[in-house]
């Protein structure tokens, strides 16, 4: 996994009030969704304090967008139940500027690779 060609995507969902159970219910139907991707480096939730975060990362840009277009009949559901209240996506630039256009609606704080250590 090399810093320069990896892209993290960084949501931070608030269910609506009773609704953490069912969102928290919903997210095995992302992951095994996500299962199949090629591009995939890493995809799994975590929650705190009622906020659930997915820490996901692919290969490039193109994995991170094919990604949002395998779940996004997903997403759009689980949005009925939870806000996007914050949504990071980090990355070279190269990288991040193949999803701009496509995210251009979203309210993306994008985050540009400055240095890194690779292994």
């Amino acid at each position: 996994m090399s810093p320069r060609t990896t892209v993290s995507i960084h949501p931070y969902f608030q269910p609506h009030e009773g609704k953490l159970a069912e969102f928290i219910s919903g997210m095995a139907a992302f992951v095994e969704r996500t299962r199949s991707e090629d591009a995939v480096l890493f995809y799994d939730f975590t929650v705190a304090d009622g906020i659930v975060f997915c820490r996901e990362a692919y290969v490039g840009g193109e994995g991170a967008l094919a990604h949002l277009q395998n779940v996004g009949d997903l997403l759009e559901k689980a949005l009925q139940i939870a806000d996007l209240i914050r949504l990071e996506v980090h990355g070279a630039a190269v990288e991040l500027d193949k999803m701009r256009k496509a995210l251009k609606d979203l309210p993306v704080s994008w985050f540009v690779l400055e240095t890194g250590l690779e292994k």
